[in-house]
């Protein structure tokens, strides 16, 4: 398979992340199949596309006839013979449980070539695991999007033990054919990399609320008007490159150590989040979801409109929309 060739996706699963990737495959002017169990889950999906596009219409990024355009580009269906019968590349959006993405890659491979790429959007399964089953599974690889993936560029690879490295090259090619920022890991981890380091920061900030440092609420502005503004721009080892001056990320990291060395001894290094956490954390959200304008997203539809505006206003300046 040559990125060249890849003119036809499906996307199978059609929840939250599978009815994003399948809009941004529309708007990147691909032929797009969904595929669901129900028609109801499908209606929700073309509800939610209809919705995202109207955001993005709002905020200047696609204008009416190409909204209708987008839409129109999407074929829906029960059927999974049909939604991937004929396309050379599939995204996997099911449920978290290798079971149950297991049994999809069985079907998947009952309708497709042998060459089509199959690629699951897991937020941090064993690919491996995944394809253990398969008839081809050199053509099964990880692709981790962040939530919303017709708005966020990063996708995250990775490749099982049989996967080829032909399947990998091709499919970062494609990412970056449609504009994505692909990033490849270099050996199989759960959680990928992303998740990895979101679990790291916000271990901590469970650590400071428990421990009565701070608030659900101002852990959240120290996250976003402090490091986030940063890191919005640039990864956290360049941002230590600017901030080691002459003395570079090297000397940056060397000058601090015996500071930072006290700090890492004073954090959080469970393996479990306390069990009463989540609830402290969703009455914490609701404490700041108070204090906050509706301008800015006081209840969850307003914020997830605010948080699509910001983002589009960041892709804008970071030249991907």
């Amino acid at each position: 398979m040559k990125v060249e060739d890849i003119k036809k996706v499906a996307c199978v699963g059609a929840g939250v992340i599978g009815y994003s990737w399948a809009l941004y495959y529309s708007l990147k002017k691909l032929s797009v199949s969904v595929y669901d169990l129900s028609d109801e889950k499908l209606d929700l999906a073309k509800k939610r596309i209809h919705e995202s596009l109207l955001n993005l219409m709002k905020n200047g990024v696609v204008s009416e006839d190409e909204m209708s355009e987008i839409e129109n580009g999407i074929n829906y269906t029960t059927s999974m013979e049909d939604a991937v019968k004929d396309v050379q590349f599939i995204t996997e959006s099911g449920p978290e449980s290798y079971e149950i993405k297991q049994k999809m890659a069985e079907e998947m491979e009952r309708y497709t070539a042998s060459n089509t790429i199959i690629a699951s959007s897991t937020s941090g399964l064993l690919v491996s695991e995944i394809a253990k089953n398969a008839k081809n599974p050199e053509r099964f690889i990880g692709a981790h999007p962040y939530n919303p993936p017709h708005l966020i560029p990063l996708v995250e690879l990775t490749k099982g033990d049989k996967t080829s490295e032909e399947v990998l090259k091709c499919a970062k090619e494609f990412y970056q054919s449609i504009d994505k920022e692909p990033v490849v890991l270099q050996k199989e981890a759960l959680g990928f990399i992303c998740n990895r380091i979101q679990m790291a920061v916000y271990r901590e900030v469970c650590n400071l609320v428990m421990k009565g440092v701070c608030s659900i609420e101002d852990a959240d502005k120290a996250v976003t008007y402090g490091p986030g503004l940063r890191w919005a721009i640039m990864g956290p080892s360049l941002v230590f490159e600017l901030g080691g001056g002459e003395g570079h990320i090297d000397g940056l990291m060397k000058h601090l150590n015996p500071s930072i060395s006290l700090w890492l001894h004073d954090m959080a290094d469970f393996k479990d989040f306390p069990e009463e956490f989540p609830e402290i954390a969703r009455n914490g959200v609701i404490e700041a979801m108070k204090n906050r304008p509706r301008e800015i997203g006081n209840d969850d539809a307003s914020l997830a409109e605010y948080r699509d505006k910001m983002l589009i206003s960041l892709l804008k300046l970071h030249n991907k929309l």
